[in-house]
């Protein structure tokens, strides 16, 4: 019996998914999305909190879910990814659910491509499958999303390589 994971569960259209509790910081309604020019495609644009900018990040495109537009009742899961915070775009969120070690399977095992998925927890009413945020973002979109957020536009465009 190992200790139980808390995990906050979110909806994109009928599809659960799952962040660990540690890596959420909070849940809001959908606010304004600003376009963020010469962002990658996954960022639907950027979000200003409270004087925090945050890349609002199209989980639905990274899950393959079509493409919709933002409604009010969505909302943004405000997350740690890698080094970043990000907003999440998500439909819905359904709370905390707390799991056990045993109760979910790795992710390879159900749905084997899917680099971005920790698991899958098996529930009696379906599965919910638990998001990696360490892998959400590509080394490219980190660096693409840095450049946007950036200085004006001339700020290191030469330097396209970079990175040792």
């Amino acid at each position: 019996m190992g200790l139980t994971q808390s995990l906050v569960v979110f909806a994109i259209d009928a599809q659960r998914y799952a962040l660990p509790l540690a890596a959420t910081e909070r849940v809001i309604r959908v606010v304004a999305v600003t376009p963020l020019p010469k962002a990658p495609p996954i960022v639907l644009g950027i979000v200003d909190l409270g004087g925090v900018v945050l890349p609002v990040i199209n989980l639905r495109a990274r899950f393959n879910h079509p493409p919709r537009e933002l409604r009010p009742s969505d909302h943004l899961v405000l997350a740690k990814a890698g080094r970043r915070s990000v907003a999440l775009l998500v439909n819905d969120t359904h709370g905390v659910l707390e799991a056990l070690p045993d109760s979910y399977a790795p992710g390879g095992e159900i749905l084997p491509g899917l680099e971005f998925l920790a698991g899958a927890l098996k529930l009696q009413d379906g599965l919910v499958l638990i998001h990696d945020l360490d892998r959400l973002l590509s080394l490219e979109e980190e660096t693409a999303i840095d450049r946007a957020l950036g200085e004006p536009a001339d700020y290191r465009a030469t330097s396209e390589s970079g990175g040792r």
